[in-house]
């Protein structure tokens, strides 16, 4: 056992001269705790390879997973909230904005995006957990209307990735608005004959869920998302009563009848394509 026991004595590294690994490069899996390696996970499109876990992800990773050789056109980037109640908590609403904009380099909490998808023409646009917990703000409805007005125009397919904590608080009344809004606007593009595929990530909860991410031509969700409109525990101390096991899970509510089917993450791009192909001929 020689090559284990150390035969030099006092050997040691200068603090400068010491390697550090780079940020980024490593995550945890939240479900296993086992660590990953961004290149590994990257390649297994955010989803642990040691238990499936789907990691949450935002708007550039979802593009990047969707759209062939990660091309597309970003539509309607430059729109950002104001403050039409000068909302103040623990601070103004305008700083909470700015130092989320600096935070994750997003203008609010939804980006979308015209590309292909296997060859398939789809605009996609796709929520941000990173903003704000993903809260519907006005931002985040005119850019879905816009969006729907665009699919329309082009009679190209429209994906919506719901991944939100429900109505944005600070907006008040003009969030709840956005609910109706963006529901109107579906009925056109349902009108139109244009396809509506909603996708129900993790979470999907509140306003969102009670508006557009249930509207869907097909509602699909990834495995074990959290989706429903309150919480676990808010229902738990609201009914005074356990819950069944796996509550609000995107597998107990698929059993229930709210969603058409789960998607792998892996297989996404598949499916979405083959939906598209199906109704287009």
């Amino acid at each position: 056992m020689a090559w284990f026991k150390r035969e030099k004595k006092g050997i040691s590294t200068l603090t400068e001269e010491k390697k550090e690994a780079p940020d980024g490069l490593w995550n945890k899996c939240p479900n296993c705790k086992k660590a990953l390696h961004s290149a590994d996970l990257i390649e297994n499109k955010y989803v642990c390879h040691y238990c499936d876990y789907h990691l949450r992800v935002g708007s550039a990773e979802y593009f990047q997973v969707l759209f062939d050789n990660n091309e597309f056109t970003e539509l309607f980037p430059n729109l950002t909230s104001g403050d039409p109640l000068k909302f103040t908590d623990t601070k103004p609403y305008t700083d909470r904005l700015v130092d989320s904009m600096a935070k994750t380099g997003l203008k609010d909490a939804i980006r979308a995006a015209h590309g292909k998808v296997d060859g398939e023409e789809l605009v996609v646009a796709c929520m941000d957990f990173n903003f704000i917990g993903g809260s519907m703000g006005s931002v985040v409805g005119e850019k879905i209307a816009r969006s729907i007005d665009y699919s329309i125009k082009h009679k190209v397919p429209f994906l919506m990735i719901s991944k939100s904590g429900g109505a944005r608080m600070m907006e008040a009344a003009f969030s709840l608005m956005q609910m109706a809004k963006t529901s109107a606007k579906l009925a056109l593009l349902s009108q139109a004959k244009v396809p509506y595929i909603s996708l129900l990530t993790d979470p999907t909860t509140g306003g969102v869920t009670a508006s557009y991410a249930m509207l869907g031509d097909i509602n699909i969700a990834e495995p074990g998302a959290l989706i429903g409109f309150a919480g676990p525990r808010v229902i738990k101390e609201t009914i005074k009563k356990d819950l069944p096991k796996g509550f609000q899970t995107s597998e107990f509510v698929q059993e229930h009848g709210f969603l058409d089917f789960i998607v792998d993450r892996r297989a996404m791009k598949s499916k979405i394509a083959a939906f598209l192909k199906m109704m287009r001929n």
